[in-house]
């Protein structure tokens, strides 16, 4: 099969949907498939930083749009029109997979000159319904262009579903390299008396590294075998800074600040964790990182959020705390780190979990959608 798969995204910066759009690619493509990733891709930042090699097109600039405490970085560039046409006419592709299908602009573009069979996958949640609220009539021709649609988790899902009713959705979840994770050794020094703490994810404000600070603030009062060690992309917003600034004379080994690590070593991090927190405050449709650190055996503590509800059963294999709440956040990593049992149950059913999101099992899913698709398309209609 033919396969475009297309994200608004731009490619060289990270994220979940452009690692989703990879990995998913990647695994397609070793089942027979020839897949096509088509993105957005900043000028002098080679799109191999989020795993594209040659089957890649990059189509257009990004411009960062603020959308839920978070910044995505989108084409609105119309003139690329021509050219979407052009190289749908030329590819005649069997299947056109948008992610994201109703963000601007490149997904629209790709539905509109699409004569393909053109499946949806809806990444996004939010709290609020303002964004498809205001846009739904304006999208409703597009959203009919699709003959399936994927759900990555039920909170996406409810997001879209109630907007553009009368349509069913299929809910796949996102998928992980679990054997990557799991074969992960620690870092050298992640041995030594100290017990490590990890965040993985962009600072953005609703990633809420803030409210984890303020609980490692709390923690560090009371002990001094932490360690918490911060990887990913981008700095630390003023709120942040002013914590880690405060945190400066209890120890420079307190708080590590890494910054962004590569797909190699990401794995070792995750491993070297005696406890992953992800304080995320809301606006999650998933919980991708949760996955990977629980794949790496990593307890997981974890913000009692849609989405990551999705992927953490709280007390089975991670828990789950009040969003915002830096005591509660406290409490829960040093009940991980003073009770071994509890780590190593969390630790044990964590891998279980992780193991049914590898990409060789959700790409079956897909894979099985796709032909379902094309199935009811012959026959004129939309997946069921």
């Amino acid at each position: 099969m033919k396969i475009a798969m297309v994200s608004p995204y731009d490619f060289a910066w990270p994220g979940g949907v452009n690692a989703h759009v990879s990995q998913l690619s990647d695994e397609l493509r070793r089942r027979g498939h020839e897949v096509t990733v088509i993105a957005p891709q900043t000028p002098l930042d080679p799109p191999d930083k989020c795993g594209a090699r040659d089957n890649f097109i990059p189509m257009g600039r990004s411009v960062p749009l603020s959308a839920g405490g978070s910044t995505a970085r989108v084409t609105l560039a119309w003139w690329l029109w021509p050219r979407v046409r052009q190289l749908m006419d030329r590819e005649r592709f069997d299947l056109v997979h948008v992610h994201e299908p109703l963000a601007p602009l490149l997904p629209l573009m790709f539905l509109q000159h699409s004569n393909a069979v053109n499946v949806g996958t809806f990444h996004a949640f939010s709290d609020g319904q303002q964004l498809y609220r205001w846009s739904r009539f304006a999208l409703k021709t597009w959203h009919r262009r699709l003959h399936g649609r994927i759900a990555v988790s039920e909170a996406a899902r409810s997001f879209v579903a109630p907007h553009f009713p009368h349509r069913a959705y299929r809910v796949i979840p996102n998928g992980i390299d679990f054997q990557r994770f799991a074969d992960a050794s620690p870092l050298p020094d992640s041995g030594d008396e100290k017990r490590n703490v990890v965040f993985v994810g962009r600072k953005d404000e609703r990633k809420g590294l803030r409210y984890l600070l303020e609980a490692f603030g709390l923690l560090l009062q009371e002990r001094n075998d932490l360690r918490l060690t911060i990887v990913g992309p981008g700095e630390p917003d003023r709120a942040c800074a002013s914590l880690l600034d405060a945190m400066d004379g209890v120890g420079s080994e307190a708080v590590r600040l890494v910054g962004a690590v590569s797909d190699k070593d990401l794995p070792r991090y995750y491993a070297s964790a005696d406890v992953f927190c992800s304080p995320a405050t809301g606006g999650e449709s998933f919980g991708i990182v949760l996955l990977e650190a629980m794949a790496a055996g990593a307890p997981v503590v974890a913000s009692d959020i849609d989405g990551y509800r999705d992927v953490v059963t709280h007390e089975r294999n991670g828990l789950l705390v009040l969003p915002r709440e830096p005591a509660a956040i406290a409490g829960a990593i040093a009940s991980v780190i003073d009770n071994p049992d509890l780590a190593r149950r969390l630790s044990a059913a964590g891998k279980q979990v992780a193991q049914r999101h590898r990409w060789q099992r959700v790409a079956s899913e897909v894979e099985d959608y796709y032909q379902h698709c094309m199935e009811e398309a012959n026959h004129g209609g939309n997946a069921r």
